[in-house]
């Protein structure tokens, strides 16, 4: 069983940063791939980004991609996801997920065995 808790969210202007924390509970930590997803009101939840067990392999939505960095810091159970340009079309409840094992799917997020609460994250224009 692992227990995931995001924090970091809150309001940003257009163009500024945020990062988001999510810690895991539990020792296995270090074998769960993590994803991040979000949701917007009116909207299906969907893809933010992904990271494998080891760290090595990332892979990242294409509205995100080059301004949204996933890392993981298995030493305190830990995974961020650093945002920068924010925009607008940002404003979500981002939810941190992890799974058991494998790649595959990494986007859907009926492949995830864990989720968080989510962290409100609004952008102002």
């Amino acid at each position: 069983q692992v227990q995931l808790v995001e924090s970091g969210g809150g309001l940003v202007q257009t163009g500024g940063s945020l990062r988001l924390s999510c810690s895991a509970s539990g020792r296995t930590f270090g074998t769960y791939a993590m994803g991040w997803f979000r949701q917007a009101p009116g909207k299906e939840r969907e893809f933010v980004a992904f990271i494998n067990w080891s760290g090595d392999n990332t892979v990242y939505a294409e509205s995100v991609k080059g301004r949204f960095t996933i890392s993981r810091e298995d030493a305190k159970n830990t995974v961020y996801l650093q945002m920068n340009s924010l925009k607008p079309e940002d404003t979500a409840v981002y939810y941190c997920a992890a799974r058991a094992a494998g790649s595959t799917y990494y986007y859907a997020d009926s492949r995830y065995n864990y989720w968080g609460q989510g962290t409100q994250v609004t952008v102002s224009s």
